[in-house]
């Protein structure tokens, strides 16, 4: 099912071309999106009412989940599930706690200070897909952040749901109300993006600061025509996993995670590096056998066969190293002896499962980790959702006079030297006084 490729005698600057990847055309996307984009800028809810209708099926006249509705979700929620989002939260406020940035005051020289403050934006929108599966998962990964980093206005969008009223689904409502996130809209796709980033001033929807979450590509469209609006998380593209792994991998594992990613979409990557062909061979033999077992199985076989996976061979674990930083997977285990040394080598990757017992489900709900992750290549320069997404460092200088006199003639020198004489001439007349 999956096909393999031998990088055996692939040098190192060929990998990035040889490596499977799902193509995803944002670009493409972007000549429907921008005409609905641009609807909801001029007019705001009707132009997205409109969308709802014609892409979810759904007439949504109120878009805004009444408390009533939030709490009533919470209250049918099965127990089960319920405890087991209550542990997610906690987990992860434990780990984005650490992640707080405190004010530091630096003195450059006597008299002049530096000071950095992070200061959360005022409010956000965190979008939380609807698609093939629910996602309550994504609605803590979007919101615990975010309250961490002391975002006092949140509003969560979902797409509308037929079967539920033109809601979004109960369980994304009772995770929600979980959080105490009380603005929620039966909105979903570009239109919600579109929403979020405008507003609409007759229904009270004030535009927000920053928009994150995952969705599919016209979501991603939409977040690119609106970047500089609003800020962005990232563009998502379809969800990644890489496995490298030796010898001393259980084949039933590695073979169990491919297929956890692939159950997600048809576009979804599931990639295996390996130096053990016997490795290969019997990840081949237990994915055959899973497949046949799991609920999804058509579109687990078609995201397994597709271009965007591939079993690859490589020399030894140095060059799948090597193949591992090309690809920058949005998600990569590390299943080999001593994971641990291997884990801490690698420069690209969104999140690092490290051994056997830490596989990327684990992340995607409790490991207290967040899973909004960089998807295809962008690991290479950017980092999963986290408190720092929703904070602005800023500068606050302070020099007394003394210390802008010490400093005055090499400002005047740089002035001049860019050509920019009144920027020095507004250090000058402060020293003529």
């Amino acid at each position: 099912m999956l096909r393999r490729l031998d990088l055996t005698s692939t040098g190192s600057a060929d990998l990035r071309r040889a490596l499977p990847r799902a193509r995803v055309d944002v670009h493409s996307a972007l000549a429907a999106v921008t005409p609905l984009v641009e609807d909801i800028a001029k007019r705001g809810y009707p132009a997205v009412r409109e969308a709802t209708l014609k892409f979810d099926g759904v007439d949504v006249a109120e878009p805004r989940v009444t408390p009533q509705r939030l709490a009533d979700a919470l209250d049918q929620l099965d127990r089960a599930v319920r405890d087991a989002l209550v542990e997610s939260i906690r987990r992860a406020r434990i780990v984005h706690e650490a992640q707080r940035r405190e004010t530091v005051d630096v003195q450059v020289v006597p008299g002049g200070t530096v000071t950095e403050r992070w200061i959360a934006v005022a409010r956000v929108g965190l979008y939380v897909p609807g698609g093939l599966a629910v996602y309550p998962s994504s609605v803590v990964m979007n919101v615990v952040p975010a309250q961490v980093a002391g975002v006092e206005s949140i509003a969560v969008f979902s797409p509308a749901q037929k079967e539920f009223g033109g809601r979004p689904h109960p369980t994304i409502l009772a995770a929600c109300a979980l959080l105490g996130v009380d603005e929620v809209y039966a909105v979903g796709g570009a239109q919600a993006v579109g929403l979020a980033a405008y507003g609409d001033a007759e229904l009270g929807i004030e535009p927000v600061d920053v928009i994150t979450g995952p969705g599919n590509v016209y979501v991603a469209a939409a977040k690119r025509l609106v970047r500089g609006v609003v800020g962005i998380d990232a563009e998502a593209g379809p969800t990644e996993i890489a496995v490298l792994a030796d010898a001393t991998a259980d084949p039933a594992h590695v073979a169990a995670d491919l297929i956890s990613q692939a159950e997600h979409d048809t576009l979804a990557a599931s990639v295996l590096v390996t130096d053990s062909p016997e490795l290969a061979d019997a990840v081949d033999a237990e994915v055959e056998r899973q497949v046949a077992l799991t609920k999804h199985t058509e579109r687990v076989r078609i995201a397994l066969s597709g271009e965007q996976s591939a079993t690859v061979i490589v020399r030894d674990l140095e060059q799948g190293l090597a193949v591992v930083d090309a690809y920058a997977a949005e998600h990569l285990e590390i299943i080999t002896a001593d994971a641990r040394r291997w884990a801490e080598r690698v420069g690209n990757a969104g999140c690092i499962f490290v051994g056997a017992h830490a596989p990327v489900s684990l992340g995607d709900y409790c490991a207290g980790s967040n899973h909004v992750l960089p998807t295809g290549c962008t690991a290479r320069h950017a980092s999963g959702l986290s408190v720092q997404s929703f904070l602005k460092g800023v500068h606050l200088v302070e020099y007394t006079a003394d210390a802008l006199a010490e400093v005055a003639p090499h400002v005047i020198a740089l002035a001049e030297a860019e050509d920019l004489p009144a920027h020095g001439a507004a250090v000058a007349i402060r020293q003529n006084r």
